[in-house]
């Protein structure tokens, strides 16, 4: 889903962070009017620039994403690392969860150092060299791709989603539509990227020309990854030409601001030492049933025993929290559990022409751009009407948990050998209809609870939750079979009944989560 500047170039700014003759933007004390507007739909100017180089970062991220497990899990002679299923399962939990996790650092270091614009571009740059790295046909190399997108991931995820919430005044009801649009983006990014790396790396067709070029079509994984790097450069390219268009917000703290190190010290500890021990549940299951249930403290804290409202809105921000591990605990298995049952239990051939099985990774891309601009209509024109955020979240549950209800008789028609691809095609719809009502209102939503100080931070909390969702949906999928129908079909109906459950007890909450958000931020 991207050097950054503050106005021009920061007084801190060092010319080794940029390397290239990029063109930087002349500073300007005053925000022009026409950058509060021109953009998409009359949102602001800036939305346009963050819109385009999000759609080329996460071009870049789900073309590699959409390739990773089946790479891990191909067996060394077809090019792969041949991993059995549980590692490769542990594997993608553990980048994917380090991917956010490392966005409450990143979102701390962009607050309180270098100001979420820099951060962007620092990330921007990182992720580029993680994804070259991956070319690399070697195991070295691939983790130490791995680490660096992840690390880049941390420092830019947070920060741009922080420039998007900038645009905007607190109280303008553009918010969450211009937060779909930015979704939108990153969703044309997120369609367009499996159907480019899974033609390089499964295609083939492709592994023929491959061969008359005298190149090895066993290292054709190692062109998708290549592509997805060229789609994040092109991402850095858009970011900086465009650099002035958002020139007004995410400045670096004032050069008297003192800078505290200390803090910085503690929440890079405590978030290496979160990633050790999540690492470490894969041992021991008491670690990740503990770590699961501190989010319930906190709101029972913050929301019972706290009354002022800064420990309210902390209570709520927990209550979504909670929501959205859960939903992204079952909606990321599309990168595990889904891709292995669309490569081996899904036909994949369209009017008797086949198809590589990563392309069904842009079917959710592709209905969120259909219905996107759909929902940011819909939240606009029924203004103080539109459900409240937690209802919204309500029904985000609903839908994923009748994604997976609809997986139970496709899991039970494999006994009849492959099953059609509509089945999938219907999942991935229902996920979608879900994903529109959490994902991008909760963005929003933390962007409208933090205080002003603390946004790139609170939003790296948000992205804790994806964190720990990963990781959970990484472990799931170490339990998927695709031998034996019944447990199939087992493995799917106890997620849905689970989904369901929490979406009623969050629906018994909703006038409280309310009451927590206060009147003006419902």
């Amino acid at each position: 889903m991207r050097c950054l500047l503050r106005r021009a170039l920061p007084v801190s700014y060092t010319p080794c962070l940029m390397k290239s003759p990029l063109p930087v933007p002349d500073s300007t004390p005053h925000v022009p009017e026409e950058m509060h507007t021109g953009g998409i739909g009359g949102h602001p100017k800036g939305l346009s620039n963050l819109f385009f180089a999000e759609l080329w970062e996460r071009f870049s991220y789900y073309g590699m994403r959409a390739l990773l497990m089946l790479f891990m899990i191909a067996p060394m002679a077809a090019g792969g690392l041949g991993f059995d299923q549980q590692q490769a399962s542990s594997v993608y939990g553990n980048y994917v969860m380090a991917s956010y996790m490392l966005c409450i650092l990143g979102g701390f270091i962009a607050d309180n150092f270098i100001g979420a614009r820099r951060a962007v571009l620092i990330g921007g740059f990182v992720i580029t060299a993680g994804h070259y790295t991956l070319v690399l046909d070697s195991l070295p190399a691939f983790y130490l791709g791995l680490i660096l997108i992840a690390v880049g991931t941390g420092l830019l995820k947070p920060s741009i989603s922080t420039l998007v919430g900038g645009l905007y005044a607190r109280g303008d009801a553009r918010r969450d539509a211009g937060f779909s649009l930015f979704y939108m983006g990153i969703n044309i990014g997120a369609f367009a990227a499996p159907l480019v790396t899974g033609y390089l790396a499964q295609d083939a067709g492709f592994k023929e020309i491959l061969t008359a070029w005298g190149f090895d079509p066993l290292h054709s994984w190692h062109w998708g990854f290549g592509a997805a790097g060229v789609g994040m450069s092109l991402g850095m390219w858009v970011y900086v030409r465009r650099l002035n268009w958002v020139s007004h917000v995410g400045d670096a703290p004032e050069a008297h601001h003192k800078r505290p190190w200390e803090r910085l010290a503690l929440v890079a500890l405590g978030t290496i030492a979160l990633l050790y021990l999540m690492m470490k549940s894969d041992e021991y299951v008491w670690l990740a049933y503990t770590i699961y249930s501190l989010p319930i403290l906190v709101v029972l804290y913050f929301g019972v025993l706290r009354k002022d409202d800064d420990s309210k809105r902390i209570a709520a921000i927990g209550v979504f929290f909670i929501a959205a591990v859960l939903f992204w605990a079952v909606f990321e298995q599309a990168g595990t559990t889904l891709t292995l049952f669309a490569d081996e239990l899904t036909r994949t051939e369209i009017l008797g022409q086949p198809f590589p099985s990563s392309w069904f990774q842009s079917v959710n891309a592709l209905f969120v751009i259909a219905l996107a601009p759909i929902f940011a209509w819909l939240w606009v024109a029924l203004g103080t009407r539109q459900p409240s955020v937690a209802l919204k979240f309500v029904f985000g549950l609903i839908f994923l948990g009748l994604s997976f209800a609809l997986m139970v008789p496709a899991a039970q028609g494999i006994v009849a050998g492959k099953v059609s691809p509509w089945w999938l095609i219907g999942v991935y719809f229902l996920q979608t209809l879900g994903e529109m009502c959490l994902s991008p209102v909760g963005l929003s939503t933390m962007s409208k609870l933090a205080p002003a100080r603390l946004t790139g931070l609170v939003l790296g909390v948000w992205f804790l939750a994806t964190a720990l969702g990963n990781k959970l949906s990484g472990t799931l999928s170490a339990g998927f079979s695709s031998k034996d129908p019944a447990a199939l079909a087992s493995f799917f109906s106890t997620q849905a009944i689970v989904v369901g459950i929490v979406a009623v007890v969050l629906l018994a909450l909703v006038p409280w989560v309310r009451h927590l958000m206060g009147k003006e931020h419902h």
